[in-house]
């Protein structure tokens, strides 16, 4: 399966920008519906030359009713200025994503962090 998303993600002056789209706090990667369910790996890339970046991934149910369920994958995990983390355990990723009512993945990055995520 080819990588299927590609996403930027920036905190600039006070704004989380995913893929130069000013968002909020968290970055929806995938959103609950979308029908994704054979994930095989998360590549994470800090791209900054110099400082690390701080990272949550996290599944949730309904985020616009205010009363979700939340899990995080990975959790306020650092990574050094331009190394990569890779999440490769298919399992790790087995959620329901077909409805929308299942489960989106999301991202949240520390402040002035910069960094990619590549789904397969």
């Amino acid at each position: 399966m080819a990588a299927i998303k590609r996403h930027s993600i920036t905190f600039v002056s006070s704004a989380l920008l995913h893929n130069g789209v000013a968002t909020g706090v968290d970055v929806e990667l995938l959103f609950p519906g979308d029908g994704v369910n054979n994930i095989n790996s998360i590549l994470i890339t800090n791209t900054q030359a110099t400082a690390d970046v701080t990272v949550s991934l996290f599944i949730q149910d309904s985020p616009e009713t205010g009363s979700s369920k939340t899990f995080f994958l990975i959790n306020l995990v650092v990574i050094p200025a331009g190394v990569s983390l890779l999440l490769n355990e298919p399992s790790m990723f087995s959620f329901s994503n077909s409805s929308s009512t299942g489960f989106g993945l999301y991202a949240t990055v520390g402040s002035s962090d910069t960094l990619d995520i590549l789904i397969n």
